[in-house]
């Protein structure tokens, strides 16, 4: 009897262990299956280059600044441009660009070691450099004369300038002329002002680079606008966060409806991790599709067309 119980006891035992086996089985199952669906939505739609990023940032240039990086890549941004404003930042983004080979490129702007910096191969840019007569940091007549030094640099290089301007179109447009017959490429970048401007700049060859800010342009003949109209041909078009800046509030009030509808679930998915705070490149697919909303053209061919034009400026791969 004792045995009969004894192997009953066993036959139980091995029968709770088999269907606690198959439980397991069909969770672990479950989770694969989880993890597979998740990796074949999570593959970006497209590939984009963000050519603007301020990775030296404090805030963003951190023991987190990897998981910036991966979140970037599985947005679709198959390259970041990092900034630099000063000889630090450039400095800094060279260290950065160094970590993540063929991933982050850097600018550099300051006058004092631009040239030496403007030789290293990671550096794709001569800038941020420009006008600002908004902000005035330095006297009017101190940027002129540093901008036209960096102008003169990029031409004897023959490397692409990246420009800031804000409140100062007409005297970078005077500087610019100057040396039309030699100018290299360069992009306008951020730019916020009007239709006009848009064209003038065009006109002279030079490219324009969007941001998240598009989405509070106040303008009556803004951005926008110059989307609406196809002022800015996607030929000429770049994109760029300008992180930690720029934040796409695709929440606004004043935004139209129409135009919210159109971000896909792919660029809202990476847009939670940013903030007005704390943008980060992952917001690129964001920008993208707002500008596909604003011209009436297809994602796939502002992703298309913004990828070729950035790697045509910058010298880079889309790989």
């Amino acid at each position: 009897l004792i045995n009969l119980i004894s192997r009953c006891l066993l036959i139980d035992r091995l029968f709770c262990l088999i269907v606690k086996s198959n439980k397991l089985m069909l969770l672990l199952l479950k989770i694969l299956s989880i993890r597979i669906r998740k990796m074949i939505t999570d593959v970006a739609p497209y590939k984009l280059i963000d050519i603007g990023a301020n990775l030296t940032n404090p805030c963003l240039n951190d023991r987190n600044l990897c998981d910036v990086v991966d979140r970037a890549k599985a947005a679709g941004v198959c390259k970041i441009i990092v900034t630099g404003t000063s000889i630090e930042t450039a400095k800094e983004a060279m260290r950065l660009s160094r970590l993540y080979p063929n991933y982050l490129f850097f600018t550099a702007g300051n006058i004092a070691e631009l040239e030496k910096l403007a030789l290293e191969p990671e550096c794709v840019a001569i800038g941020e450099c420009g006008l600002d007569f908004n902000r005035n940091f330095s006297p009017q007549e101190n940027q002129l004369t540093a901008f036209e030094a960096q102008v003169q640099l990029a031409c004897k290089l023959k490397k692409t300038i990246f420009i800031h301007e804000r409140d100062a179109h007409s005297a970078l447009v005077e500087i610019l002329k100057k040396y039309s017959l030699i100018l290299p490429y360069a992009v306008v970048h951020c730019f916020t002002g009007t239709a006009e401007q848009a064209k003038t700049y065009l006109d002279m060859g030079l490219y324009i680079g969007l941001t998240g800010s598009l989405w509070k342009d106040k303008l009556e003949f803004g951005v926008q606008y110059a989307l609406r109209q196809g002022i800015i041909p996607l030929n000429r078009l770049l994109v760029e966060t300008d992180s930690p800046y720029m934040y796409p509030n695709i929440k606004a009030k004043k935004l139209q409806t129409e135009v919210k509808e159109k971000v896909s679930p792919h660029a809202l998915q990476f847009l939670h991790h940013c903030s007005f705070q704390r943008n980060e490149p992952c917001a690129l697919p964001t920008v993208v599709e707002l500008i596909a909303a604003f011209s009436g053209a297809s994602v796939d061919d502002v992703a298309i067309n913004t990828t070729l034009n950035a790697v045509r400026l910058f010298g880079l791969t889309s790989e």
